[in-house]
């Protein structure tokens, strides 16, 4: 989101934020909190999460360093949609939503990064909808295994990705039972497409899981 401003805005930016730690397992905010500050991540990985009323919970993305979230309840000062919660140890800049208001009046080229990221976000959550609709559960654990390995930034090109993913995380962001993933993980391991290791998932033939996916390159 900051990409485009310039260094007199982004030295500005630096002194109205404060850097916060979260230990793993820690909620950055809680669904329905007021939507007071954007975080931008420095290290570590946060779960953006919904909950329903009856304690049902889905994983709506998983974001990292320099990703910023928190940004629609700025906007209209509602209550936050989600929750946030860190995967692992984490650090984030925070701004509040005061200071917030302030750059996007005092630099208009923030606007633009501001709409983008939405942009961003909308296309991710209509792709998510989608999945819902045009694929089945294996082919959802498959793209969600997928996008992680992605995530990590190494090139799949055949050598194998390894990434950290609980089965209950993985069930909650496919909308599906823990039981449900890890059946459909081992069918995987059988078939050689990835190797399970606790906590972990090592991507032995992204190309396949891309094709179970229905994912194109």
């Amino acid at each position: 989101m900051f990409s485009g401003v310039d260094v007199a805005t982004a030295t500005e930016l630096v002194h109205r934020m404060v850097r916060k730690t979260y230990r793993r397992g820690e909620a950055l905010f809680h669904q329905g909190d007021a939507g007071d500050a954007l975080y931008v991540i420095v290290d570590g990985c946060v779960a953006v999460v919904v909950t329903s009323e009856n304690g049902d919970r889905m994983v709506l993305t998983t974001l990292g360093p320099p990703d910023v979230l928190g940004e629609i309840a700025l906007l209209d000062g509602g209550p936050r949609s989600a929750s946030a919660e860190a995967v692992e140890d984490t650090s984030a800049l925070v701004l509040s939503r005061a200071a917030f208001l302030e750059l996007m009046r005092d630099h208009p080229p923030f606007v633009e990064q501001l709409l983008r990221s939405l942009g961003a976000l909308v296309r991710r959550l209509s792709e998510q909808a989608s999945d819902f609709v045009f694929l089945d559960l294996p082919g959802r654990v498959a793209k969600a295994l997928v996008r992680l390995a992605e995530d990590t930034g190494r090139p799949l090109d055949g050598i194998p990705v390894e990434v950290a993913v609980t089965q209950q995380r993985l069930a909650e962001m496919v909308g599906g039972s823990r039981q449900s993933v890890n059946q459909i993980l081992h069918a995987f391991a059988a078939r050689g497409l990835v190797e399970l290791h606790g906590r972990r998932v090592l991507i032995c033939k992204p190309d396949q899981l891309r094709r179970r996916a229905g994912l194109s390159g």
